[in-house]
């Protein structure tokens, strides 16, 4: 009989601290306001990029605390719109060599995902987004009900069910990562390059001079700076508002959950933004499952239950298999909403002070690749041309970039 080991006895053992705790300088060349995702990612491609080390990055929890710790870890690029399809797919192909980028491991699996189409609209609408994919040279199929059943067998295809599967759109290069490896190999990189990884300090306001801000003020002090990046997620209205800008950002709780460990069942990733859940197994064996956004704004890190409760009732409407698997636990990350469900990136009215927030569902995808072009931006003063059209004066100008359609789950 062959042997083989159950879920998640190939993951590596948790590391030893793999960074300093710094306390705060008194002037850096660039203090980035956020120890998520997209801070410690901005910080690494500073390095990398461009030879910039003299980098504080400030965090009010510890690091990776945040939404960094409460998403689902989904990895795609099947955007509709050109500017979308552009930075997710830049971002995925930086996701395919991020470990050996990184030299440590953030056990990246691109499994793929379906998104399910239910009615005769959501079948236009998918082909034309994978028609849409093929000419951004983004890997994308449409197929019907049997070759989705053949790529995940467990999915219900009946015809008699309350949201038939009429078709799901493929993309074989999404998957997943393990986050909080992927935090730990940014902090660990970063940190050898000279950056302050600075936790437990909270930026509660800045010294403004005329249109430059020239500090920012902490719980652990004042702190001098040349540039300043927010990459605050779902509190970045908070950080505006003190420096009196309103940005049109509303924040939410998103929820997700996880099941009791279980056998590899679930190949690929599931989505569904008509009975609104998508799932994926994890490497340890527990079935991780999204929702929409609780209706209300807000920044308690938990959520409704009723949202739980229809979440429960669309998954083993999708896998009847799952009827009796136990809920192990839940949580709720904030995740900041703009209009158009695209994120803002650049110029603020201060000239010194730049903006990445408002990704919604999208952010730990976008992980590595707003990384880059946020650090070029810092770098330039100017815009990376793939984050160019996500300025926020498109509020303004009306060159809205719509992904309501795209974004998976409601927002």
């Amino acid at each position: 009989m062959t042997q083989t080991n159950p879920p998640g006895a190939d993951l590596p053992e948790h590391p030893d601290f793999l960074w300093r705790n710094p306390e705060p300088k008194k002037n850096y060349d660039v203090v980035i306001v956020g120890g998520g995702g997209h801070g410690l990612a901005t910080a690494h491609y500073l390095v990398r990029n461009h030879g910039i080390t003299n980098v504080a990055v400030l965090e009010k929890g510890w690091l990776a605390g945040g939404n960094m710790a409460r998403n689902t870890t989904l990895i795609r690029s099947n955007y509709l719109w050109d500017e979308s399809a552009a930075i997710y797919e830049h971002s995925l192909k930086l996701w395919e060599g991020l470990e050996d980028d990184l030299g440590y491991p953030i056990l990246f699996s691109q499994r793929g995902v379906l998104n399910l189409a239910h009615t005769e609209q959501d079948v236009r609408d998918s082909v034309r987004r994978v028609e849409a994919n093929k000419l951004n040279g983004i890997d994308a199929e449409w197929l019907g009900p049997d070759e989705v059943k053949r790529i995940c067998p467990i999915i219900n295809t009946a015809e008699d069910i309350r949201y038939p599967v009429q078709g799901a759109t493929y993309q074989p290069r999404a998957g997943i990562a393990k986050h909080d490896y992927v935090a730990w190999g940014f902090g660990r990189r970063v940190d050898e390059a000279g950056v302050d990884l600075i936790q437990d300090c909270e930026v509660t306001g800045f010294t403004v001079d005329g249109d430059r801000v020239t500090g920012v003020r902490t719980t652990r002090g004042d702190i001098g700076c040349g540039t300043v990046a927010l990459c605050a997620a779902g509190h970045t209205s908070v950080l505006l508002d003190q420096l009196g800008v309103r940005a049109p950002l509303q924040s939410h709780p998103l929820q997700a959950l996880v099941s009791e460990l279980l056998e590899p069942v679930h190949p690929t990733i599931v989505m569904s933004n008509a009975v609104h859940v998508y799932v994926s197994q994890a490497h340890k064996g527990e079935l991780v499952m999204g929702a929409g956004v609780d209706s209300y704004n807000g920044y308690g890190q938990r959520g409704a239950f009723h949202i739980i409760e229809r979440q429960m009732a669309a998954a083993v409407e999708l896998f009847p298999v799952f009827a009796r698997a136990h809920l192990l636990r839940s949580w709720a990350g904030i995740v900041d909403v703009t209009p158009d469900a695209s994120p803002i990136v650049g110029h603020t009215p201060y000239e010194n002070v730049f903006v990445n927030a408002g990704w919604g569902t999208g952010g730990f995808k976008a992980t590595p690749g707003i990384g880059w072009c946020f650090a070029h931006t810092l770098a330039h003063g100017e815009p990376h041309p793939y984050v160019a059209p996500f300025g926020l004066d498109r509020f303004t100008t009306g060159a809205l970039v719509d992904e309501h359609g795209a974004a998976a789950v409601a927002h």
